[in-house]
């Protein structure tokens, strides 16, 4: 079977995990009058007690402020950022530990912070989602986070105030195996971003003309229509739409308005259903640095390497490939799947993925694609001698054997038990791109009313979400405080990609009381108003 078609196997599950399982559903929402826990409640206390600790205490302090750091190339944009420099310092501890991490917020004035500490399975009052669970951290305060990492796992931490997620705020949290099953000689952390802040605007400019809406495009007769390597012309018959050029970086409309330097409809990509984002970024960061400037990972021909892959970006899906390497699944979002031998990877916002490879002798590119979007970000792994690769290298990796999260299984360790569902609730995904009004349900989250239209669920049930994507739109599904299977054997995870008009089934035990957010990962969808509360009965 040629590559191609490999492909088109593998993808054809892609946003259809546990349709089988789908049946007559409850409807999504909650009944009036029920009383909620709150995050500071005594049944919060109880999870928490039961956590297995190990007593050791990891004490770290973060300080969030504006700076200008150094993305390679010549490029050297004023961002916000942890300790000065994007992605921030690893954070590493084992299962088991407590994290002690003292937020200091030194941003601009009257700009408030936190930090959510995205797949942790924590307590409810320090999940970072003000003002859900805890006051936003005004700017010359702190807060500090404290919480028990029970699960081992790939992980990061970044805030969930309004779309700070698309500036420099963000870095990897790996909470280590003690009993690690895993044999391999080093590891690497690979991060992955879209980047406009500083170079194009800001994320709150992208998001106010996000918000007028693409009726106001005007004339779009100018447009650049130039091919996009992600979609090749096997892939579909849209012809060469993929890689749409929204005009200047920096110029404003001749109506004294700003211009359409962010807006990217139209590009298209079948393996997420068609749109492929929103936004239009210069440029593509692996580990922060550009394409033309590369991070570089020295190793050893033959040594076995542990990539821990984090998409941290705010609009895009990257398809990740190792040139001349195959890549060994191995987790996703921290949870161990029965391994799968793989040429590439398709990774959504806020979805993690772990992998081995065995190195070969030479230089060779890691590649972030953006999917559909005519642009990647670029890494090396160098383990002798070679030249280094262009920067808009495209290995053939990324057209073989594409696995997304739905073709996986998870590790029998971690399967759900059997068990009847005793709740099942409906999430509409809702909104279109011309009107710009993403929700869930047909209801535009507040965050002030967190409360409000509540997904109610009760400790101790096997709960089911029906994701229903009734829009035009892929979005990437995030629930903070738990993991879900997909179906009845998919992986672990706390982030699905949901296609296009497709439904997504996914089984979680309620054991983390409190309220906990569950919105689409694309920044902006989120702040929007794609977001719910998924509540505890009191």
């Amino acid at each position: 079977m040629d590559s191609i078609n490999r492909r088109s196997v593998l993808l054809a599950g892609l946003g259809v995990a546990g349709a089988g399982a789908l049946a007559a559903c409850s409807s999504g929402g909650a009944a009036g009058g029920n009383a909620l826990v709150s995050p500071t409640a005594s049944a919060v206390r109880a999870a928490d007690i039961k956590r297995k600790a190990t007593g050791r205490r990891k004490n770290i302090t973060l300080t969030a402020a504006p700076a200008m750091i150094d993305l390679g190339g010549g490029v050297m944009p004023k961002t916000w950022a942890f300790e000065g420099r994007t992605p921030g310092r690893e954070v590493r501890l084992s299962a088991g530990d407590t994290l002690v991490a003292e937020l200091s917020n030194q941003l601009p004035d009257r700009t408030t912070t936190a930090i959510h500490w995205h797949g942790i399975a924590l307590r409810n009052d320090m999940d970072g989602v003000p003002p859900a669970v805890q006051s936003a951290v005004r700017a010359g305060s702190t807060f500090t986070y404290s919480f028990i990492a029970p699960d081992p796992g790939t992980y990061f931490f970044h805030p969930h105030v309004g779309v700070q997620l698309d500036r420099g705020l963000y870095a990897p949290l790996i909470v280590e195996d003690p009993r690690e099953p895993l044999s391999y000689d080093d590891e690497w952390a690979v991060l992955l971003d879209d980047w406009l802040d500083g170079v194009t605007g800001t994320p709150d400019e992208a998001f106010t003309e996000l918000k007028r809406g693409m009726a106001d495009m005007g004339d779009m007769s100018g447009m650049d229509m130039g091919s996009d390597p992600s979609t090749s012309s096997s892939d579909h018959d849209m012809g060469d739409m993929g890689g749409m050029d929204m005009g200047s970086s920096a110029s404003a409309s001749s109506s004294g308005g700003m211009s359409k330097r962010f807006m990217l409809n139209g590009a298209t990509s079948t393996l997420l259903g068609g749109d492929a984002g929103d936004v239009k970024y210069p440029h593509h960061l692996i580990n922060g640095r550009v394409a033309a400037d590369p991070d570089v990972y020295t190793g050893k021909p033959g040594k076995k390497v542990r990539l821990r892959i984090i998409n941290a970006g705010a609009d895009t899906a990257y398809r990740v490939a190792l040139g001349g390497h195959k890549l060994t699944i191995t987790h996703t979002d921290g949870f161990p799947v029965q391994h799968q031998e793989v040429d590439a990877l398709l990774v959504g916002m806020g979805e993690r993925y772990d992998v081995l490879v065995t190195l070969d002798d030479g230089v060779f590119p890691l590649v972030a694609l953006a999917e559909g979007k005519n642009a990647n970000g670029l890494a090396l792994v160098r383990t002798g001698s070679g030249n280094k690769p262009s920067a808009t290298v495209r290995p053939k990796e990324l057209n073989g054997m594409i696995m997304t999260a739905s073709q996986l299984r998870a590790a029998d360790g971690v399967r759900l038990k059997s068990a009847k569902t005793d709740v099942t609730h409906q999430i509409k995904l809702t909104g279109n791109m011309m009107k710009y009004d993403w929700s869930i349900n047909g209801r535009a989250f507040d965050m002030a009313k967190p409360e409000a239209n509540p997904i109610v669920i009760e400790e101790g049930q096997r709960v089911r979400l029906d994701f229903v994507n009734t829009t035009e739109m892929w979005h990437p599904m995030h629930l903070h405080g738990h993991t879900y299977q997909l179906g009845n054997s998919g992986p672990r995870k706390d982030t699905v990609i949901v296609l296009p008009k497709r439904t997504v089934s996914v089984f979680l035990d309620a054991d983390n009381p409190g309220q906990w957010m569950l919105h689409c990962h694309n920044a902006y969808h989120g702040e929007t108003g794609m977001m719910a509360n998924v509540a505890y009965k009191a």
